[in-house]
């Protein structure tokens, strides 16, 4: 009896640690203000601030955006363009072109040259959450890395974005942009 009290503490603790473990639930930003709306926020000029930091935390590049960003109707859906460029605090320059389709309130799936298949968006309140993978080239080799995407509308000027990148499960850093729409 005593062994099988034991077991079941143990499981117990070892669920509850788990379940800590889970990330957040978009539900739970539900009645947060000011609403997200990409095609509102992501339209005309927005300026972008950040960094990657590897798993232990540190700061491994620094780097700014300018986004230019478009919507339109097409067959009575919002597809929105966003025109990014890159410069990284080591010199490297990058391009990255999104176009993001609303398939239904608050469901986005959103595609790019170097993300793996289909990024797929969920709103509710002043949040998002990207899920995709990336083609991430590493000195000289791609790698498909996984990010779990979160962003947060502060006031209809700034909202603030952290992503969490994988490869296998294996967390490898973290992607932190303030985003400034002009």
């Amino acid at each position: 009896m005593r062994n099988l009290i034991g077991k079941f503490i143990a499981f117990t603790f070892c669920a509850s640690f788990l379940l800590g473990c889970s990330g957040p639930q978009l539900s739970q930003y539900a009645n947060e203000k000011p609403i997200l709306d990409l095609s509102e926020y992501f339209s005309g000029t927005i300026d972008a601030y950040g960094i990657f930091t590897d798993r232990s935390g540190s700061v491994v590049k620094r780097f700014t955006v300018l986004i230019q960003a478009n919507w339109k109707l097409v067959d009575g859906k919002k597809v929105g363009t966003l025109d990014e460029s890159f410069d990284y605090s080591d010199g490297t320059k990058q391009k990255r072109v999104w176009t993001i389709t609303e398939v239904s309130p608050g469901k986005y799936i959103g595609r790019a040259d170097d993300v793996v298949g289909e990024a797929n968006g969920t709103s509710a309140g002043n949040a998002l959450n990207w899920s995709y993978t990336l083609a991430l080239p590493v000195d000289g080799t791609v790698y498909n890395v996984q990010f779990d995407d979160w962003m947060y509308l502060v006031s209809p000027k700034v909202m603030l974005n952290k992503a969490d990148m994988s490869k296998f499960g294996i967390h490898l850093g973290e992607v932190t942009l303030s985003f400034y729409k002009r």
